[in-house]
């Protein structure tokens, strides 16, 4: 289910089968799929300010190197198994969230149509993302000026925030770009009401094949990346006022997004995702390929920066942007087998998880950064810090998104 996606029915186990050709509402595997994704995003947050490849502390925010606004603190007790961590969702997470997110428009827009559509997508995602940027960005930044030593209080941090030209929205970034995506999908429906009908056909056998599937993700995928990376280099950002996204994944992320659709079009149940479907079955399969695939990913990644490759640019940008991108792939698959295949049965905790989890992607990131901000003093263990930063920020969050949506204005939005 999209992280943005209100649960609309709460069966046990699989929703119900639905009529030939018509996707599936619900799918419990998919639903906890996407509160344990965002899940990942709290705790890739809560520990970048240990990771050991994290930049140093200090220096103006409106310096030249803004390294602050992917490490808002950065403490001096670092943890090499962090920075693991930070490796493997940074390949796969996002992109599997755009696939998610992906798997329910097209019912929608069938249901909807495109201009109802679009209306509720601007409610769902426009809406927050300008909460997130205007007031939790705003938070989660203010711990970063006074790491830099700044003494101007709020009103010498509002003052150098509008003096940047732009203002980074943090994770809400997701959101906009979501919306982006959206929008595109709702053109492609006004335009051909019958083009989900051709991406059914592309997910229509991915339940006898899902290799095929994969494969087919993977060639389009590493078309749609590597000329970009090459272009503009794995780590450059697109920002314009709030909006940032990372430039050589833009086009990446897009295909997931569609890969997503395509497989919503056929059917939830029907295809790649079927509970008793081949990925499924040999779900054991995939999640031996994962750590293999993040391994050979992460050292060609490390091999395309070593020193004594920079004469060649393209080529080690190409080798190591084919490693990203089967390694996207295959950790994705490896997720969605496993939880197709064993979350059929709902618990409480899971479900509040699960339906709590849009909010807390929206409000985690002030948490995690005043957490972060608060043990800084502490002489204890990188790991040992993330781990606390972790579970408070995730406790935290998800106790005030709980609170705030028994609002009924806020839950039916977030």
């Amino acid at each position: 289910m999209s992280i943005t996606q209100s649960v609309s029915s709460h069966g046990s186990g699989a929703a119900s089968a639905a009529p030939a050709g018509q996707p599936v509402n619900y799918s419990l595997g998919i639903g906890y799929l996407r509160a344990f994704i965002v899940v990942l995003v709290v705790a890739h947050h809560a520990v970048l300010a240990y990771d050991s490849y994290a930049p140093p502390a200090g220096g103006s925010l409106l310096g030249p190197a803004r390294w602050w606004r992917a490490f808002p603190i950065v403490d001096p007790h670092r943890s090499a198994a962090l920075s693991i961590f930070v490796g493997f969702n940074d390949i796969f997470f996002m992109s599997l969230m755009f696939f998610l997110s992906g798997l329910f428009v097209w019912s929608s827009l069938r249901r909807k149509g495109a201009g109802t559509f679009l209306r509720d997508r601007a409610l769902r995602l426009g809406v927050p993302f300008l909460f997130a940027a205007a007031l939790i960005a705003p938070l989660a930044y203010y711990p970063t000026y006074l790491q830099s030593g700044a003494h101007g209080g709020v009103g010498g941090f509002l003052k150098v925030w509008f003096a940047q030209g732009d203002w980074p929205a943090g994770p809400a970034w997701f959101v906009w770009v979501l919306l982006m995506f959206d929008c595109i999908a709702a053109l492609l429906f006004a335009a051909m009401p019958r083009a989900g009908e051709i991406l059914a056909r592309f997910a229509s056998q991915a339940s006898l094949h899902p290799v095929r599937f994969f494969a087919l993700l993977v060639t389009v995928s590493a078309a749609a990346y590597l000329p970009m990376v090459l272009v503009f280099g794995p780590f450059d950002w697109f920002d314009f006022g709030p909006f940032f996204l990372q430039k050589s994944r833009a086009l990446h992320y897009l295909v997931y997004f569609f890969a997503g659709v395509a497989v919503g079009a056929f059917g939830i149940e029907r295809g790649l995702l079927a509970p008793d479907g081949k990925l499924a079955r040999r779900w054991w399969l995939w999640a031996i390929r994962a750590p293999i695939a993040f391994v050979v990913a992460g050292f060609l990644g490390v091999m395309a920066m070593a020193p004594q490759n920079a004469a060649h640019p393209y080529l080690w940008g190409t080798i190591a942007g084919g490693g990203f991108v089967l390694a996207c792939a295959v950790l994705g698959f490896a997720f969605l087998a496993v939880f197709v295949r064993f979350a059929r049965k709902r618990g409480p905790i899971f479900d509040s998880l699960r339906d709590n989890s849009y909010g807390i992607y929206l409000v985690h990131y002030a948490f995690v950064s005043w957490l972060q901000y608060a043990l800084l003093p502490a002489a204890w263990p990188g790991l040992a810090k993330g781990c606390i930063v972790f579970l408070s920020a995730l406790t935290l969050s998800w106790i005030t998104v709980a609170a705030l949506r028994r609002i009924p204005r806020v839950a039916s939005v977030v």
